[in-house]
C-alpha cells in the first residue's frame, strides 16, 4: 500500500512538473497587427482635398487701378476728356468740327475746331490749298498731331487730317462766359466759341499826340492798317485785352471796321474764340455796340 501511494505521489509530481514546464515554455501570444499598427489612413483621409475655386481659390477682385479704362492706344480717336488728360508733347488723335479757318501758308493750315464737349486750336496742320478750300464751317475732320502749349495756349501742332464723310455738320453756339471772367474756371473753355456781354470799352493806349484811344495796331501801337487790332474792355472793375487777329478777320471784315470805330465808355457785346496768350486773349469775330 505504501508502495502504491508512493508510486501515485511520484506520478502526481511528474504530471505537475510537466504542467509547470508547459506553462513556463508556452509563448505569450503576440498582439495582432490590428492591435499593434495604427491603421493606415485611407486615401480619402490622407489627401486634403484641393480647394475648389468656389471653396477658397476665388479669383481676387480687380483693383481699382485694373478697373480703370485703359488709355487709348496710339491712333485711337480720343474723347475731349482723354485729350485734356493726355500729356504735353504726346501724339493725340481727335475728331472735331471746323468752326473757322485762321490761315493757310505753304501747305499748312491753322484752324479752330470744336465738338459738343470741347474745342481745339489746330496749328500748322499739313494741308494743301485744295484741301483748305474743303474745310468749310461744320465739316468733321479727324486730326492726328502733337499736343503742345505755347504761352498758356494748348494746341495740336504739326498735325495731319482727313475729312470724315457722312457726318452731319456741327456749328457751335456761342457760350456766354462773361461771368467767368477773372475766375480760374474760364480756361476750362479754352478755344471754344464764346460770348461776352455788357463790357465797357476802356483806353487801349495813347496816340502820337498823347490822347487816349480805344484800339491799337498791334499790342504796342507799332502797326498799321491791316495788322492785328488790340482793344480793352472791362467787366466788374477788371479790364481785359481782346484781339482782332488779322489772319482770321482781316481789314475788309465788319468786325475790323467795328473795332476801329469804338469809343471809350461804350458798352459792347462780343463773340469770338477763347484763345490764350499769357492769360485770356480772345480772338474776336464780332462786336456790337449796345449802349
Amino acid at each position: 500500500m505504501k508502495k502504491f501511494v508512493a508510486v501515485l505521489l511520484v506520478l502526481c509530481l511528474a504530471v505537475m512538473a510537466t504542467a509547470c514546464a508547459a506553462e513556463t515554455t508556452q509563448p505569450t501570444a503576440t498582439p495582432t497587427q490590428e492591435a499593434v499598427e495604427t491603421p493606415a489612413p485611407t486615401e480619402e483621409a490622407e489627401e486634403t482635398p484641393a480647394p475648389t475655386e468656389e471653396a477658397g481659390e476665388e479669383t481676387p477682385a480687380p483693383t481699382e487701378e485694373a478697373e480703370e479704362t485703359a488709355a487709348p492706344a496710339e491712333g485711337d480717336v480720343m474723347s475731349y476728356e482723354e485729350y485734356v488728360a493726355a500729356e504735353l508733347e504726346t501724339e493725340v488723335t481727335i475728331e472735331a468740327y471746323v468752326q473757322a479757318k485762321q490761315s493757310w501758308w505753304e501747305d499748312q493750315a491753322t484752324v479752330y475746331a470744336q465738338d459738343e464737349d470741347g474745342a481745339y486750336f489746330l496749328y500748322n496742320m499739313a494741308c494743301s490749298e485744295e484741301d483748305y478750300a474743303l474745310l468749310t464751317p461744320g465739316t468733321c475732320i479727324r486730326v492726328t498731331g502733337y499736343k503742345t502749349e505755347w504761352s498758356g495756349e494748348v494746341e495740336i501742332m504739326d498735325g495731319t487730317f482727313e475729312i470724315v464723310e457722312g457726318v452731319e455738320p456741327y456749328i457751335a453756339t456761342a457760350m456766354d462766359v462773361t461771368e467767368l471772367l477773372g475766375t480760374d474756371t474760364l480756361i476750362d473753355n479754352q478755344n471754344k466759341f464764346v460770348a461776352f456781354k455788357g463790357l465797357t470799352v476802356e483806353a487801349a493806349g495813347q496816340d502820337a499826340d498823347g490822347n487816349d484811344v480805344a484800339f491799337l495796331y498791334n499790342w504796342d501801337g507799332s502797326g498799321e492798317e491791316g495788322d492785328d487790332l488790340y482793344f480793352n474792355a472791362s467787366y466788374n472793375g477788371e479790364t481785359y485785352t481782346f484781339t482782332i487777329e488779322s489772319d482770321l478777320c482781316d481789314s475788309t471784315t465788319e468786325v475790323y471796321a467795328a473795332v476801329k470805330a469804338l469809343e471809350i465808355g461804350q458798352t459792347i457785346d462780343m463773340e469770338g474764340f477763347l484763345y490764350w496768350y499769357e492769360g485770356v486773349n480772345p480772338h474776336i469775330t464780332s462786336v456790337t455796340v449796345v449802349e
